[in-house]
């Protein structure tokens, strides 16, 4: 009697894949829905605003003329609109920003990825670098390279160089210590004993592991770069011939709008950045709970506080990872 076997094909797992990508992502709770709608206005207001508001230089004979109709934010000293200054500042406060998580995500990554994944001596060279710029106070040396360039070449993108310089090596530290356990793992010695060229087992084994750590860490360097864009306008040491919400407070203090009452022209463009900061602080809130196992346990439990069923519990967590 003979027998026939019948190939069956098995479906790979796609529900698998879609549950280890949504790993991935922060679950969705209030702090995350408040940090994104937040930051979305702010953002949108930067890149929209600007296109829809006149000159921000024009000046009137509306000096220090408090917030009506016509002026929505009031005047400067010399009858600017504040509405239009902030929309500009808020453009630029956000190039700065995004130029520095940007340049000081690429930097960490090489430092602290490369270096830890190769070893060796590569790997003591770039640790020694980093330590060497970890050691040196980040606010001193910022304040002495603005005031070494010329004022007239301190633009936005040399300013975000500048910052880029002195927020990385933190981050590459931290990139270090995970690429060190991550290289040792089962996986990506079997890619490596498949033949997998190492920008591959970089790229594929190593970096998705490393998403949620890189994102928290944009996200810190992008509220790095807006508070210290701020405080080197303060001093003078910001960007020439542009708007910034540093700028904006720059010469609010310049022209004694406090002493004469004007707060209309400095409350706008310190709350706007400290918006922008809680925001971008509740997103990163977000991300640290993929990165902290026990963040989420702690909101479990939290949801047990208040009360609900384990039904009930099971159903939200659920919702977490769609």
């Amino acid at each position: 009697m003979a027998s026939t076997l019948v190939a069956t094909e098995v479906a790979p797992p796609k529900a698998t894949s879609k549950r280890s990508f949504a790993r991935l992502m922060p679950s969705r709770s209030p702090k995350l829905i408040a940090g994104l709608i937040i930051a979305g206005v702010i953002i949108l207001w930067g890149i929209v605003g600007p296109l829809l508001v006149g000159d921000p230089t024009a000046i009137s004979t509306d000096f220090f003329a408090p917030p009506s109709a016509q002026h929505w934010l009031g005047t400067t000293q010399t009858g600017a609109d504040v509405w239009t200054q902030i929309a500009y500042g808020v453009r630029g406060s956000l190039i700065i920003g995004f130029a520095v998580g940007v340049l000081a995500t690429v930097l960490s990554a090489f430092f602290g990825i490369l270096g830890a994944y190769i070893g060796g001596f590569v790997d003591e060279g770039f640790s020694l670098f980093t330590n060497v710029v970890l050691v040196i106070p980040g606010l001193p040396l910022v304040i002495v390279i603005g005031s070494y360039v010329p004022q007239e070449q301190r633009g936005l993108f040399l300013i975000a160089l500048v910052l880029a310089i002195t927020s990385w090596a933190g981050s590459a530290r931290v990139l270090r210590a995970v690429t060190l356990s991550l290289r040792n793992r089962d996986y990506v010695a079997a890619s490596k004993v498949a033949g997998e060229k190492t920008w591959r087992v970089l790229v594929v084994e190593i970096l998705p592991n490393l998403i949620p750590v890189m994102a928290s860490q944009f996200v810190f360097a992008v509220i790095f770069a807006i508070l210290g864009e701020a405080g080197l306008s303060f001093l003078g040491l910001g960007a020439n011939n542009t708007f910034t919400l540093g700028t904006i407070l720059f010469q609010a203090y310049n022209d004694l709008a406090l002493t004469q009452g004007a707060w209309w022209w400095f409350v706008p463009p310190g709350l706007v950045i400290a918006l922008f900061g809680a925001a971008l602080s509740l997103i990163n809130f977000s991300i640290d709970e993929i990165i902290n196992p026990k963040l989420r346990n702690q909101t479990r439990a939290a949801r047990k506080s208040w009360g609900l069923t384990s039904e009930q519990i099971k159903r939200l967590e659920k919702e977490d990872i769609k």
